[in-house]
């Protein structure tokens, strides 16, 4: 039984074993792989970008104008003018001047001559260095409509000189009313120059007329710089009480201007040299016919700069960037001169390349405007003068 149940057990190992050992399945055959497609040449996929905003204008911040051409460091605005002497600024930018044969005329903002004469001065008296002379704008132009004319007349058998003002009427402007007259005349040494301070009163340049001795006189006008009200009034501060005179000793004062410190400064005349340039306090002596140049005595002021043995006959002035320009008729130049920088001595510009220059003045913008005088029989005139000049003193 034991035998029996021995083989059963062996029978059916053996049969287990033949299944687990048996032959495999065949196996599908692996399929070929097909032929390589051509590559399609790559897609550039372009990297999404932000959207560009522009930022907001605000309503504080202007645009910026479009840059403008650079002026021209010179530039000859106005041309063949009849022997002009002085200029000024409106307030919308134009510029009256004045013809010593009697006439004011007006160049507009942009440059051009008005054919005709806004005033012609009927009592002119043109003789020698005489004729019309200076011109003042008023301050307060545009509520008042004032200008302000300097000139020689025939006073008698004499020449005088006097300070007229002007009020437009319609495009031109006749005469209002006159500020003051009989300021000595003759035909040189009349000086003419006449400007409103920052005080606001109106600074008048006497010549001594020929007669040294009247610029130590004080009962005298010439040979002085005057100081008035606007309507020819004499104010109350004036240092002689009850005069017109500011300062005297003088010879004859071509130019006036003031610097960034309201420092009054002035041109002068000298006799054939020591041409002054003086800093003008109320009140002082300018010492001539006693003293000129170098010269110094007590109670009297010397010049701050002199021309020594030179000539350089200055005649209108200008502050601009720190400096003094003021005309040379003589020198045929701009000279330069830096108060805050006196060693560094007196520049000259443009110099022979226009002749004798009359005057100067700032314009507001920022340029400054100068008048040639060549045709009144002293310097070489070409076919363009007289000329109205404008030039950059920074470019200078």
């Amino acid at each position: 039984m034991t035998t029996q149940r021995f083989l059963v057990s062996l029978f059916l190992i053996l049969m287990l074993l033949a299944a687990c050992t048996g032959p495999t399945s065949p196996q599908a055959p692996a399929p070929e792989p097909s032929p390589a497609a051509p590559l399609s040449p790559p897609v550039a996929v372009p990297t999404p970008q932000p959207p560009v905003i522009p930022p907001a204008k605000s309503p504080l911040t202007p645009s910026l104008p479009p840059t403008l051409p650079e002026q021209p460091v010179i530039t000859s605005l106005v041309k063949n003018l009849e022997i002009p002497w002085a200029l000024d600024f409106l307030p919308d930018g134009s510029i009256v001047l004045t013809e010593r044969p009697g006439r004011v005329r007006l160049v507009d903002r942009e440059g051009r001559l008005q054919a005709q004469p806004i005033f012609v001065v009927a009592d002119v008296a043109p003789r020698g260095e005489g004729g019309l002379l200076g011109i003042a704008v008023h301050p307060d132009f545009e509520e008042n409509q004032f200008i302000y004319i300097y000139y020689t007349y025939q006073s008698g058998g004499n020449l005088a000189n006097k300070v007229v003002r002007l009020i437009k009427q319609g495009d031109a402007f006749v005469e209002d009313q006159i500020i003051i007259e009989g300021i000595p005349g003759a035909t040189i040494h009349d000086g003419g120059r006449i400007k409103f301070g920052p005080d606001g009163s109106l600074y008048i340049g006497a010549g001594d007329a020929a007669v040294p001795n009247l610029a130590q006189d004080k009962d005298a006008l010439a040979g002085k710089i005057l100081r008035l009200s606007d309507d020819g009034a004499i104010p109350p501060d004036n240092p002689f009480h009850g005069s017109p005179l500011y300062s005297m000793g003088h010879r004859n004062p071509q130019g006036l201007a003031w610097d960034d410190l309201g420092r009054l400064w002035e041109t002068e005349h000298g006799s054939s040299a020591t041409d002054e340039l003086n800093l003008i306090e109320a009140g002082k002596n300018y010492g001539w016919p006693i003293i000129r140049g170098d010269e110094t005595r007590e109670g009297l002021v010397s010049p701050m700069i002199h021309s020594g043995t030179a000539t350089w006959a200055p005649s209108g002035m200008a502050f601009a960037n720190g400096s003094l320009f003021f005309a040379g008729l003589r020198g045929q130049s701009l000279f330069q001169f830096t108060p805050d920088d006196p060693q560094a001595g007196l520049r000259r510009h443009l110099q022979d390349r226009f002749g004798r220059l009359r005057d100067v003045v700032l314009g507001p913008d920022g340029f400054l405007y100068l008048l040639t005088n060549n045709r009144d029989g002293r310097g070489v005139s070409s076919a363009d003068d007289d000329q109205l000049i404008r030039i950059d003193p920074k470019r200078l």
